[in-house]
């Protein structure tokens, strides 16, 4: 407890020092943040240059990745960390040049392009590499080298030339992934499929303390150092969070196997916040000095492109992605932006608040970028990766049912202009892909929830979780309840895992991936159900 107080009176006393009206600004936010933190300026050239051959113990502890494809470029991901589970990693406050090879081959003797990064201390030693003018719709392997050291060998791909008749694409969507609730062992599966891109939907690490004992993971060869024993709230707790998520082996090579398209929901911050609204009721001005190191941290640690480095408390997360004529990705953020929970957050029976116009989940901004990007689209498929349940989700087949504020059912006049920009854009086959709720769901979106014999506008695939809520179960509790609640639900399984999407031009395939158990390691992994939709007539039936 000392540390959260020792925190909160930090961000306090920050808040107090720049005042609410001058923080209330990306500026005076971001120096807040800097004055808070110690932090120095973004990128900290002034620092001294190491020598990479004085680096003694391995850096590429947490593994490589790669991310945001596009048809000409690549994004490759680093972290320079010897003792991750030390803050500052195991680096001195040194630059260090970082050297890194793209090949055509897993053997690097046919080099596509090679160069030299540097690694700040700023940034905790992690380097970002844009990687252009290359071939599109290639797979490359690459690596980098501090010194004698060589990191592990990823696989990444770029994205299809922009007019490409592609006929094919196949995705994987992952979410949920608390460390304290069990073994990363769907991803060392996912490691093995064959994929041109991962999404990841959001609570890549949780905010929670995790024991010694590694939670249910009920470790009996290692202690974790105390410093994960607390929620995150600082700067370097949200880096040494990243740090034990990635020293997760099955984690590194689901992202050393392919390119990976993040985006985030609650847990990589604070659980449920709302734009600048914490669930604890802390002022604005503390809560967004929070954020602000929770997003530097997930920019730090996530194969992003510079468009997505934070300023302050502000990342912008929302973008799009093409993958030749076959599919349009519009990547969301329904974090950031969002108006409050209606009726104080949790389970509630619809009312007024939720049908008014005024409030939001994306912010006018990202919903105006969403609608024009669907105008402007000539893909086979639109999809659209985001975090929270779009379709209704009733808890109880009777009169008296209540649906969650937190999703899109909170939020429904924000849904509705949406699904209705959709319509208007002429989007035939609009395929939305889900997380946060720990469960496997295929679902029709109907263009009247109350009608259920109204038109299916949409379908929506929800990835269960990786490990969040445990081993789970092939039939939930209330998976009665749900499928008689709510039939647009086409499959309802609750075991961990993950979803690969098939996109072709006739129609699209999701399998869902499940593993029977995860609080110990080794699970075999299966498919728990498959559902097919075809082109030009949206809706799931059983493959």
């Amino acid at each position: 407890m000392d540390h959260v107080q020792n925190h909160s009176e930090e961000l306090r006393a920050a808040a107090r020092h720049f005042g609410r009206r001058r923080f209330l600004t990306v500026t005076g936010a971001a120096a807040a943040f800097a004055f808070a933190t110690q932090l120095p300026a973004a990128g900290a050239a002034a620092a001294a240059e190491l020598d990479g051959r004085r680096v003694t113990e391995d850096p590429f502890t947490l593994g490589v990745a790669s991310g945001d494809p596009l048809p000409g470029s690549v994004l490759l991901w680093t972290r320079l960390a010897p003792r991750p589970f030390e803050p500052g990693g195991g680096m001195p406050d040194n630059r260090i040049s970082v050297h890194w090879e793209l090949a055509h081959d897993e053997r690097f003797t046919r080099i596509a392009r090679r160069g030299r990064a540097t690694a700040h201390p700023a940034f905790r030693h992690t380097v970002h590499v844009e990687v252009d003018h290359l071939d599109p719709g290639r797979v490359f392997f690459y690596r980098f080298r501090v010194g004698d050291w060589t990191s592990p060998v990823g696989r990444t791909r770029t994205a299809p030339a922009p007019g490409a008749d592609n006929s094919v694409l196949k995705l994987a969507a992952v979410s949920c992934q608390a460390y304290h609730d069990g073994y990363f062992t769907a991803y060392g599966h996912l490691a093995e499929e064959d994929l041109d891109v991962v999404f990841h939907l959001g609570d890549y690490l949780y905010e929670y303390a995790v024991n010694a004992t590694g939670g249910a993971r009920a470790y009996t060869d290692r202690t974790l150092p105390a410093v994960f024993d607390r929620e995150t709230l600082t700067l370097e707790d949200y880096r040494l969070r990243y740090a034990l998520y990635k020293s997760d082996p099955d984690l590194r090579a689901a992202h050393a196997a392919h390119p990976f398209v993040v985006t985030w929901d609650d847990h990589e911050t604070e659980n449920n916040y709302a734009g600048d609204i914490s669930e604890d009721g802390v002022p604005p001005e503390e809560f967004l000095l929070r954020r602000a190191a929770a997003y530097r941290a997930y920019w730090e640690h996530q194969p992003l492109r510079r468009p997505q480095q934070p300023e302050g408390p502000d990342m912008r997360m929302y973008r799009r992605l093409r993958f030749g004529r076959l599919a349009q990705f519009d990547i969301l953020d329904t974090r950031q932006y969002r108006s409050d929970q209606a009726y104080g957050d949790g389970w509630h029976a619809p009312g007024p608040e939720i049908d008014d116009p005024a409030r939001t989940l994306t912010g006018a901004a990202q919903e105006r970028w969403l609608l024009d990007g669907w105008r402007a689209s000539d893909a086979r498929w639109n999809v659209l990766p985001q975090q929270v349940v779009l379709a209704e989700r009733r808890d109880r087949p009777t009169a008296d049912y209540t649906v969650s504020m937190d999703a899109w059912d909170g939020y429904r006049a924000s849904r509705q202009r949406i699904l209705a920009g959709a319509e208007a854009a002429g989007v035939e086959n609009l395929m939305v892909l889900t997380g946060d709720v720990h469960v496997g769901i295929g679902l029709d979106i109907k263009a009247d929830f109350r009608d259920p014999g109204s038109r299916t506008v949409g379908t929506e695939i929800v990835a269960t979780s990786i490990t969040s809520g445990r081993n789970g179960a092939d039939r939930p509790s209330n998976y009665d309840r749900i499928t008689q609640a709510n039939p647009h639900v086409k499959l309802y399984s609750g075991r961990r895992g993950y979803v690969t999407v098939e996109l072709g031009t006739d129609s699209a395939r999701a399998d869902f991936r499940t593993v029977p158990y995860v609080t110990t390691p080794g699970a075999p992994v299966t498919t728990a159900g498959s559902l097919v939709t075809e082109a030009g007539d949206p809706g799931l039936t059983p493959a």
